[in-house]
């Protein structure tokens, strides 16, 4: 039996790519290729796929965002994150979302093949330098993250912030509007009670973030 795989990320010729790879695989079948957040839980819901191979960053919406509604509205549904973005946060971020799976643009097709069979296999892989951290992170001392009332997202923005982005630079990162991080930063300074971004900066910094 194949295994039925449906794709979403925004850039066309990654879509492609996957599109080929996938043909090119005995033993998977492309039902669904969407280009936005909201397309990929539709076709969650009408495709039943067996894997969705999901970017993290999309422009209606968040990646991680559409992991945690896809395993709510097709719990059967494997999810595997294949992104650019080689960061702690989003990782841990996709793990507890329910993704299986963590793997980036620069893998081999064969690495991508590989971990499409193993997540529809029940089994949770990443890449090797993701592996790695994530093992670190799973087998060393628990420890509470930096300013834990702050939400995935809010906390990539912190992250920005001390790094010395301004706002548009920001929204252009995270591919979001100005205003949603203005609506971030607002609910950022008032959960680490700064008063300005200054402080909220010195907050974040001696905490290791945008270092």
């Amino acid at each position: 039996m194949k295994i039925r795989v449906a794709i979403a990320d925004d850039h066309a010729l990654v879509r492609e790519g996957l599109r080929s790879l996938i043909a090119a695989v005995a033993d998977l079948e492309l039902v669904a290729s969407c280009s936005g957040a909201r397309e990929a839980v539709r076709a969650a819901v009408v495709e039943r796929p067996d894997v969705l191979v999901l970017d993290v960053n999309m422009p209606d919406g968040s990646g991680v965002d559409v992991a945690r509604q896809v395993r709510r509205v097709s719990p059967d549904t494997a999810i595997l994150m294949l992104t650019m973005y080689d960061d702690d946060a989003l990782v841990f971020a996709a793990m507890r979302a329910g993704a299986r799976g963590y793997v980036l643009k620069g893998a081999n097709p064969e690495e991508v093949v590989r971990a499409i069979q193993a997540v529809a296999s029940g089994n949770a892989i990443f890449g090797p330098g993701v592996a790695a951290r994530a093992l670190a992170y799973l087998s060393g001392p628990t420890k509470e993250p930096a300013f834990p009332k702050l939400t995935a997202r809010e906390r990539e923005v912190l992250d920005l912030i001390a790094s010395g982005l301004d706002n548009t630079t920001i929204a252009a990162r995270l591919t979001v509007a100005p205003s949603t991080v203005g609506n971030h930063i607002t609910s950022i300074f008032a959960k680490i009670q700064a008063a300005s971004r200054p402080e909220a900066i010195v907050k974040a910094r001696d905490a290791g973030m945008g270092l």
